[in-house]
């Protein structure tokens, strides 16, 4: 498997840690890596475990892989820089949040496109059906069946979405589809998010969309009613699922390092 992980080297005052999504890569994190580094962090973008090969690789790892590799990353990490902020799109959230609930010392999050279920309006209904997923999965034959992604792909920026449409690899490494086996596992960290939430007071920003296509913005405000620290929610309202690289990625990326750099001057960071 290919490991796409990077880092962009700036302050050694403040560094995000970076987290991509479900069947994604690194790769889908750069634009707003750069922005982020071009405020002064250095940023630190590290490759899911099981992710960058095939559906196969995938489906020999669960959430709790996903977080430990995770877990290692911000030890790495927390000794080159003195503040660490950590972020994440859909699962890559909600990989930063089990992450502060597990004890790691960090100064703020940002959480995009949070899901604990697929519930958005371009997804079939039983996507949400987190109970009936879980039980499928334990099937060894129906836990490697996916399902596509279907147009728009999470993101309203029609240059972008042409691009997809006509096969091109506009993420490197990502994978188009979704096997039942690693959404049972996504449901299964969202299940683990619930019970922590109200552990964790860094902190926070949500960025959703009003009209994402895969998670309703009802996911948004379900994390920011359990979250234990304070929270500030952003709602976007010309972009899809993929905030971080949709039309408005800029202003995802310039207000998330106002609220990091609001963090210190505020005196919320731990």
């Amino acid at each position: 498997m290919m490991d796409l992980g990077f880092r962009l080297a700036g302050s050694a005052e403040k560094g995000v840690l970076l987290v991509h999504g479900l069947t994604g890569s690194p790769s889908e994190m750069r634009y707003l890596a750069r922005r982020l580094n071009r405020r002064g962090f250095t940023v630190e973008v590290p490759h899911l475990v099981g992710h960058g090969g095939s559906i196969d690789d995938l489906l020999r790892t669960g959430w709790r892989d996903w977080a430990d590799g995770i877990e290692a990353a911000y030890s790495r990490f927390r000794r080159d820089v003195d503040r660490v902020y950590a972020g994440g799109i859909c699962v890559g959230g909600a990989l930063a949040l089990n992450l502060a609930a597990e004890g790691a010392n960090l100064a703020g999050l940002a959480v995009y496109s949070m899901t604990f279920r697929y519930d958005g309006w371009n997804m079939p209904r039983w996507a949400g059906a987190a109970p009936l997923i879980a039980m499928a999965a334990r099937l060894p034959g129906i836990r490697r069946l996916c399902f596509d992604e279907e147009p728009p792909f999470g993101v309203k920026d029609e240059r972008l979405r042409r691009r997809m449409e006509a096969g091109d690899e506009v993420i490197e490494g990502a994978v188009d589809a979704f096997p039942l086996g690693a959404l049972a596992e996504m449901y299964r960290l969202g299940a683990r998010v619930r019970r922590v939430a109200s552990l964790i007071s860094s902190p926070t920003l949500i960025v959703h969309a009003r009209a994402d296509d895969l998670s309703n913005l009802r996911n948004a405000h379900e994390l920011a009613d359990r979250l234990g620290g304070p929270v500030e929610l952003r709602v976007l309202e010309d972009s899809y699922h993929m905030v971080h690289v949709d039309k408005e990625r800029a202003s995802v990326a310039d207000m998330t390092a106002s609220f990091f750099d609001a963090a210190i001057i505020h005196g919320t960071d731990r």
